[in-house]
C-alpha cells in the first residue's frame, strides 16, 4: 500500500516558487494499476519520483508498504563510466537480486548486443531507456513505477515492453505515466489526474481520461 498524506511539491524556477502537488491525499493498494494521467508540467513525474524516494516532498508524508522501483525510464541512477554489465551487477547488489539471473535476463531483454560492454555514458537515450526498463523488469517488485518508456524505441521494443508489463501486472502493481491513450486504457484499470496541483482518483482510466481532456479544454478557454 502506497499512501500519500497532505504531500506538497515546490521548486523554484528563476526564483519563483512553482507549486506541482498541494496537499495531495492518495491511498494507492499494491495490486493496482493505475494511469496518472496530466498534461505537461503537471506533476507526474514528480509524483513518481517522490513515491520512489528519489526526491522529498517540502510537506506532507509518505507512507510505503512493499517494494516500490525506480521510474522506470529514468537511468539517473546508472554510473555513467561503468558499463551497462557493471550497473546491472551493482543493482542485483542492491536489490538482493541474483546476479547472473539478473545479467542474463538484462542481456537478453535489452536487446544492446555488445554495447552492453561499453560505458552507459556512451548510450544514446534509446540504449539507456532499454537497459533501464530491463533492469527494472528483472528485479521482483511490489509496484513498478513506469514513465514514458514504452514510447523509446522502434515499435518492436515497445511491443516487446508492453508484453513484458502485463506480464508483471498480473500479480504487482504498476503506476503508469504515458501520453497514449490507448495504452493507458490496455495497462490500467483505475486512474489519477493531475492538475493545478491536486490529484484526482478514479476507479477507471476513461473517465479519467475524460477529466483530463476537460481540464484541458478549460485551459485553452482561459488562454
Amino acid at each position: 500500500m502506497i499512501r500519500l498524506a497532505n504531500v506538497c511539491k515546490t521548486y523554484r524556477v528563476n526564483g519563483i516558487a512553482k507549486s506541482v502537488l498541494r496537499s495531495v491525499n492518495l491511498c494507492i493498494s499494491e495490486t493496482a494499476s493505475v494511469a496518472l494521467i496530466g498534461r505537461n508540467g503537471a506533476g507526474k513525474s514528480s509524483l513518481l519520483r517522490l513515491i520512489a524516494g528519489t526526491a522529498r516532498p517540502n510537506s506532507g508524508r509518505i507512507t510505503i508498504d512493499g517494494t516500490v522501483s525506480w521510474p522506470v525510464g529514468f537511468a539517473g541512477s546508472f554510473h555513467g563510466d561503468l558499463t551497462g554489465l557493471q550497473n546491472t551487477r551493482f543493482v542485483a547488489r542492491i536489490y538482493g537480486a541474483d546476479t547472473d539471473e539478473l545479467v542474463e535476463f538484462v542481456r537478453d531483454f535489452s536487446e544492446l548486443g555488445q554495447h552492453f560492454f561499453a560505458p552507459f555514458r556512451t548510450y544514446s537515450q534509446g540504449m539507456k531507456a532499454r537497459l533501464g526498463f530491463a533492469t527494472s523488469m528483472g528485479v521482483d517488485f511490489d509496484t513498478y513505477l513506469i514513465d514514458e518508456v514504452t514510447s523509446v524505441g522502434d515499435e518492436a521494443f515497445r511491443e516487446k515492453c508492453e508484453t513484458m508489463l502485463k506480464h508483471r501486472l498480473e500479480s504487482r502493481g504498476a503506476i503508469v505515466v504515458s501520453h497514449s491513450a490507448p495504452m493507458l486504457k490496455r495497462m490500467c484499470t483505475s486512474s489519477i489526474v493531475i492538475e493545478g496541483g491536486r490529484a484526482t482518483w478514479f476507479d477507471d482510466v476513461e473517465t479519467g481520461l475524460r477529466q483530463h481532456r476537460e481540464n484541458m479544454r478549460n485551459l485553452v478557454g482561459v488562454a
